[in-house]
Parts: C-alpha cells; structure tokens; sequence
C-alpha cells in the first residue's frame, strides 16, 4: 500500500467505520489515481458520503488508514489541497455569485483574479450579479464548486453533485468536471445514478458498505460480460449473494 499510496491520489487500507452499534464500513480497501475521474456509484445508504468524510478527513474511523496526496486524511497540509463540495448547498443565498466567491476567496487567501478565473471554469459569467438564492439548482451547484476551486486544489471531492437535477444540467456539470480533469485535477465524484459511471475513468462501486468492485468501467465489463454497467453492478450483487 505504501507504494501505491505515492502514485495514488486517495489511498484506503482496511477502513471499518462504525456509528454506535451499526457498522458503516467494512473493512473497504482500494486506491483512486491521480489526474483522473473515479466515480464512487451505490444506492443512497451504502456508505457512499460516510466514505467521502474519512477521505476529506471529518469523519472518526474505528480502523484502518486514509491517505490523501501521500498524506494522512485530514492533514492540515491537504486544507488547501482538497476541495469538497457536500450534497448540501455550501453558499449563502442572500449574496450574489460573486459575492459569494469574493468572500471565499477571502477566507481561503485566494490570488488576486482567481474569482474571475472561477466563473469562467464553472461557466457563470451570465448570472455573476444574481442572487444565489435565485438561481436553478444547477447554478447553485456550480457556484458551491466554484467556491471549492478557488484554491485550485489538486483533489475534488463531490458529493453526488447532480442528485435532482434534470439532464441538460447534469451533462453540463459533467462537461465542467472533465474540463478540470484535463486540466490535471483529480475528482472523486459520487452518484447513486449509474448511467453517470460511463463518464468516469474509473469506479468504485458500493453496497450495504461493501466495496463490490474498484476498476474502470471496460475491466468491469469484460469480467461480467454485460455491456450495459447497470447490469454489471446487479452481476456484481448477485454473485456476491450467491457467495454468502
């Protein structure tokens, strides 16, 4: 794990995380690479944003290790490395867009012109002056990401990002986040919708806190035999019941 760790930008060794007598996570190991998208796909209460707390360093694990960049989870090295948008809206609703992104920018120390530059990357120029409160659930979204980008991290962790939203607004965001990913950011981007996982360089898939599978969408194909992902993740499920 050590090595991987180094190449890796998430690296999860053995992690169990319990809340009072429910054991949350079980025993789950994988690492996510750098420079790329891993989509972290499960039903709503697998564990999903349980995990995604332990990787951004908020969450008390029972066991095992997180590392993040080569660092410990949490780490107050990585607080401005990793950003991390929750499902929640992370913005004040009484101030603009830009407003908005001025604060922030503030609170984080961002450089001078680096607000523009973020309204530019999560395509808000139209609606810069306009209440947050007012916008579509799709704009909000890119704002709470704008304001996560202001740092310029190196990680993005997003916490099912498009839950609610229609189509147009979920391609949109996707585009957004691929557009990072070239750029040389590294995403880990959650959803309980698995027509989203073909937009993913690699996955992470979870049920009941279990991880059932960490590889790219092609390996997970090619070692179920179904195309179609959906149906891959169901061969997962029953192969693992026939298991028990």
């Amino acid at each position: 794990m050590a090595g991987e760790s180094v190449a890796a930008a998430i690296a999860v060794d053995g992690l169990h995380v319990r809340r009072g007598d429910n054991a949350v996570l079980h025993g789950l190991s994988f690492t996510a690479p750098r420079g790329q998208i891993t989509g972290l796909l499960g039903p709503s209460g697998c564990g999903k944003s349980t995990l995604m707390r332990a990787i951004v360093g908020v969450q008390i694990v029972e066991s095992g290790s997180v590392e993040v960049l080569g660092e410990p989870a949490g780490s107050e090295s990585l607080r401005h490395r990793v950003g991390y948008v929750t499902q929640a809206p992370s913005v004040y609703g009484d101030l603009s867009v830009r407003e908005n992104l001025e604060f922030f920018a503030r609170v984080l120390g961002a450089p001078s012109g680096r607000v523009a530059e973020v309204i530019e990357a999560v395509s808000l120029g139209e609606h810069v002056d306009q209440v947050v409160g007012s916008l579509s659930g799709g704009q909000r979204s890119r704002v709470s990401l704008g304001t996560a980008l202001l740092g310029e991290p190196e990680l993005l962790v997003l916490d099912e990002p498009t839950v609610g939203l229609d189509p147009v607004l979920r391609q949109e965001l996707w585009a957004t986040f691929g557009e990072l990913a070239v750029a040389g950011a590294t995403l880990l981007v959650s959803s309980h919708v698995m027509d989203e996982a073909d937009r993913c360089d690699s996955l992470l898939l979870m049920r009941e806190g279990d991880l059932l599978a960490s590889e790219t969408p092609a390996a997970l194909r090619e070692r179920t035999g179904k195309q179609g992902l959906e149906d891959a993740f169901l061969a997962l499920i029953e192969g693992r019941e026939e298991g028990r």
